[in-house]
């Protein structure tokens, strides 16, 4: 080993560039699979988890082919299941914290009392939830993350024990979770008993998710028939939702569907991620051709001494071992240097956090990774290392004794090898351009989508929420609400402002069916579920959505409990035909429901992303009698709409907070950002994959570009008497230029061809990432074609220019 890092040692250069190139190609395609690890490979942190499992159900709904849980699934599950060890049911939702310095809203997770220790998650410190923390009517207690823990109480364990104001209510703590504790929303500040009164659950409300853990040795598949037993049983059990017939419940026929914890973590990610860890593949080959091309002058310049060792007794396998051992010990040198760039550049990405990105925090180099990065390392040298190997430690070495210098001309078989490496090169590169430039394309079109508002970054949204303890008639609420808008409306800047309990693309989606005044429905038939939104007046005008028919609500509408309503352009196409046709027509929520009548008609939204269709949205007052029962309700977790030009700035926020205190000081604020924060997060996976892609197809383009400048700069370095003789004879620069600018052009044409026909057949791996682009789209190819061209001449130029400056007489006395 040690005169192979002396040979190693005594070309410094060579080293150098050879460790950096594969340190880059390393590195990414260990910073790559670190996040494919750490959010697709490893296990969930749980003891077990392979046994934990979300419980949905499918059914036959018009728009919807699967829903969450719901009470009455969870008590169902719970009471009748054979195949669960236990069943819980929890949702994401927000408190307000008051009572104890400034009021604050936070981020909280609801669990039944079974589903900490189906997690097999101990407190750090205190205990879990009893049965009868999650009884209804039983003092109200909660549980601490750590994080909150330490912010709120220092991490003082005398906190255990103490009792905080809880949306108005007095909550005492019963126990503190560990720090490593994670379970979906990693921003949750506490977590609460959901208190669910079996006496009062009817069928509906699926507006929950349900976690599992299966006894041992139990499958999917026959927790699957489990639940499929047990969803006709529900239907015996419980009531239907008031309004709504058995009948149409039993029309939607409920069926299993159990899947492991793990799916609902990850999502939709996994795609992307494979994607990106297959281009990332790539570079690391585009960077192990340059290596090889780099070795095989190496090799060449090496021909005499390796051939001398041959006539002194060294085997064929000898001579291979040396230079196998010299290219694994390159490659390893270049996973070393991997390891340290990957580590930085997961130091940037957690720090960024991606908004689509699950599990984050789990995101690290552990020796999985490390392990990856050894093996990747040990099979970059050796593929890089082979070439040289069948080139040249083979019986021709003889023949190098007999070559009259390394710098005489070479025919076109001495070079076979490093144009064909190029072609590679070239191909792969253009594959990986054509990616990056379809990703352009798309987020181009995505960007021209109308989202449903104008002037993103003018519009501030904040969260504000009046717990029932505080405020407990609705009309007051809504009185409290209409008082801040007012202050608020009148801090100078501000143009126009509303409230909404939804923001577009804010993730709140609340779905359910509609009935239609002029259409008939068969006995037991559910209609396609919409997306509610519960408005007061101005805030179309301060999303920048514009009224397309009809009127606005007013607060008189409100007050006075009018039965109206507003719904979107898609839905009004949808059931009418035209935005027009709606007005006058009548919607209800449910069959005994109150009829509303249809006074506007407004801009569509993209709740669901600009790449997702348009959301059918009905848009009901903020306060409505006779819904769903109940004689008079008020939403009462409200999200404001404030549009100024002083969005961004400390002073409006400021503002904003003292009108809202002014009203009631007990009401804190939330999830403070601009409607283009939101907008951009929903753009974050497309945008992610995006910058990957981009950055592997630049590492791909600059290696190939080396690649091909190597290649003609060497065939000038080896073609140095040929050039004096030409010049000597006459032959005008430009001739002499042409011919290496042609070996160039040849090489990229070729590779171009091969690519052209590569990603014809690998880019509708994209398909799911494009909107509105074709993975075959024309333009992108000749585009990408053309600058790769471009770029493969000006490498060219450069040496074919120098080429022209060779002087005939130095030439000519070059052996």
């Amino acid at each position: 080993m040690k005169p192979i890092l002396r040979r190693i040692a005594r070309s410094p250069m060579f080293a150098v560039i050879t460790m950096l190139t594969l340190a880059i190609g390393i590195g990414a395609n260990t910073a790559i699979f670190s996040v494919l690890n750490g959010v697709l490979l490893r296990p969930l942190p749980y003891p077990n988890a392979d046994r934990l499992v979300a419980v949905w159900e499918t059914a036959h709904l018009q728009g919807l082919s699967q829903v969450n849980a719901s009470p009455a699934t969870y008590f169902t599950f719970r009471e009748e299941s054979r195949t669960f060890q236990d069943i819980g049911i929890w949702h994401n939702s927000s408190v307000n914290i008051t009572g104890s310095g400034e009021p604050e809203q936070v981020a909280s997770l609801d669990f039944t009392d079974g589903v900490l220790p189906l997690l097999d998650e101990q407190p750090l410190r205190g205990r879990w939830f009893a049965r009868k923390d999650d009884s209804p009517g039983s003092p109200k207690t909660v549980i601490l993350t750590y994080g909150y823990w330490q912010r709120k109480f220092g991490g003082d364990p005398s906190a255990i024990g103490r009792r905080i104001t809880v949306d108005g209510e007095t909550s005492e703590i019963i126990g503190i979770m560990p720090g490593g504790f994670r379970f979906m929303n990693p921003r949750a500040a506490l977590i609460a008993p959901l208190q669910l009164d079996r006496a009062k659950v009817f069928i509906g409300n699926f507006s929950y998710q349900a976690v599992a853990r299966l006894k041992p040795g139990v499958t999917l598949a026959q927790a699957n028939a489990d639940v499929a037993r047990m969803l006709p049983m529900m239907l015996d059990k419980f009531p239907p939702a008031p309004g709504i017939s058995l009948k149409m419940f039993q029309e939607a026929h409920f069926g299993p569907s159990v899947r492991p914890l793990k799916s609902d973590v990850i999502g939709d990610i996994g795609k992307v991620l494979w994607v990106l860890m297959a281009t990332i593949g790539v570079v690391l080959f585009i960077a192990c051709a340059n290596v090889a091309n780099l070795m095989l002058v190496r090799a060449e310049g090496r021909q005499q001494e390796l051939a001398i060792r041959a006539a002194l007794g060294a085997g064929w396998s000898r001579i291979a071992r040396d230079l196998l051992t010299e290219s694994v010990a390159l490659g390893i040198a270049g996973g070393l240097l991997g390891v340290g760039l990957a580590y930085a550049a997961l130091k940037v990405l957690v720090a960024t956090g991606p908004a689509n990105l699950p599990r984050l925090e789990e995101i690290s180099i552990d020796p999985a990774v490390l392990l990856f990065t050894l093996i990747i390392s040990l099979v970059a040298g050796l593929l890089f290392g082979l070439i040289p190997v069948f080139k040249y430690a083979g019986p021709r070495l003889n023949a190098a004794l007999r070559q009259g210098g390394r710098n005489s001309s070479g025919g076109r078989e001495r070079h076979h090898a490093r144009s064909v490496l190029v072609v590679v090169q070239v191909a792969l590169a253009l594959v990986l351009l054509i990616g990056s430039g379809l990703m352009i394309r798309t987020v181009r079109a995505l960007k021209q989508v109308p989202p449903g508002f104008t002037q993103p970054e003018q519009i501030l949204t904040l969260q504000v929420s009046i717990p029932d303890a505080g405020v407990p008639k609705a009309e007051q609420v809504v009185r409290a609400y209409n008082n801040i808008l007012e202050k608020v409306a009148a801090i100078p800047g501000v143009t126009a402002a509303g409230l909404s309990n939804s923001i577009t693309m804010d993730g709140n989606n609340d779905n359910d069916p509609i009935f239609a005044a002029d259409k008939s429905y068969a006995d037991g038939q559910i209609p396609a579920l919409r997306r509610f939104k519960f408005i007061s007046p101005g805030f179309f005008k301060a999303m920048g959505n514009p009224l397309l028919a009809g009127r606005d609500i007013t607060w008189t509408d409100i007050y006075e409990t009018r039965p109206v309503v507003l719904v979107s352009e898609s839905l009004a196409r949808e059931l009418w035909g035209d935005p027009a046709a709606a007005l006058g027509k009548q919607i209800r929520e449910s069959p005994k429901g109150v009829w509303r009548e249809v006074v506007g008609v407004v801009g569509n939204e993209r709740d669901d992303g600009v790449d997702q269709k348009a959301s059918t949205v009905v848009y009901w007052p903020m306060m409505l009698r006779d819904w769903w029962g109940e004689s008079l309700t008020a939403l009462r977790g409200q999200a404001f709409a404030i549009r100024s030009s002083r969005t961004g700035s400390a002073s409006l926020l400021n503002e904003v907070r003292r009108a809202v205190w002014s009203v009631n000081t007990d009401l804190p604020i939330a999830n403070v950002r601009t409607v283009k924060e939101v907008f951009d997060r929903s753009m974050a996976r497309t945008a992610f994959t995006l910058v990957m892609l981009s950055i592997a197809a630049g590492m791909a383009l600059l290696l190939g570009i080396v690649g091909i400048y190597g290649v003609v700069s060497y065939a000038v370095s080896q073609r140095t008497r040929e050039i004096g003789i030409r010049i000597a004879l006459g032959a005008p620069q430009q001739s002499v230029r042409r011919m290496f600018l042609r070996e160039g052009l040849v090489l990229t044409a070729i590779g171009v061809a091969f690519g052209l026909a590569a990603a014809a057949g690998l880019t509708h791996l994209l398909t799911t990432l494009l909107f509105e682009v074709s993975p075959l789209d024309p333009t992108t190819y000749c585009a990408v074609s053309m600058v790769l061209a471009f770029a493969a001449l000006l490498a060219s130029y450069i040496p074919a220019r120098r080429a022209t400056t060779i002087e005939p007489v130095e030439a000519l006395r070059v052996e």
